[in-house]
């Protein structure tokens, strides 16, 4: 093997799925709200959430899933 193939293969794209759960804190970065408001919106049951273990997590859908019904909310308005 070449020192061209090993730099080839060190510097090669890693295929990372995207994540399935979000910390309080990725999903707060996603809605670009606080984290204290984002605890509120779990707390209110607006996000939906779940424990793993001793962790609150965020199912990846669930931000856009909250922005759809507040979106369908305005415009029933």
């Amino acid at each position: 093997m070449s020192v061209a193939t090993v730099d080839t293969v060190r510097s090669a794209p890693r295929s990372v799925p995207a994540p399935v759960l979000l910390t309080v804190e990725e999903a707060a970065a996603c809605l670009r709200i606080g984290r204290t408001t984002c605890f509120s919106l779990i707390r209110t049951g607006e996000l939906e959430s779940l424990m793993v273990g001793g962790l609150r997590r965020i199912p990846a859908d669930a931000p856009a899933a909250y922005l759809a019904r507040r979106r369908a909310e305005q415009q029933a308005a």
